[in-house]
């Protein structure tokens, strides 16, 4: 058998919340907005499936960038929380 294994998309599977890259101008209005330092954030590996995912679609994601996530929440509707891409902790 070759090698012909179709690689999973882990931001299409249904346990998977929205991961979404932020613009440079969305990064600094959220920062603005939550007023907190970009280093305060939640830290999300550069080597994460899901920013290994989303670098297919964006190219290179740099370690400093800021990415969305959505949740699904029973309380809240929808919890939206942002991380900050990192080496490693």
């Amino acid at each position: 058998m070759g090698s012909d294994k179709k690689e999973m998309n882990v931001l299409k599977h249904g346990l998977v919340p929205e991961h979404r890259l932020l613009s440079k101008d969305e990064e600094k209005e959220i920062l603005e907005q939550l007023d907190v330092d970009r280093e305060n954030l939640p830290k999300i590996l550069k080597s994460d499936p899901a920013i290994k995912q989303l670098e297919k679609v964006h190219g290179d994601i740099k370690v400093g960038r800021m990415i969305r996530i959505k949740r699904k929440s029973r309380t809240a509707g929808v919890a939206t929380a942002y991380r900050l891409v990192v080496k490693r902790e």
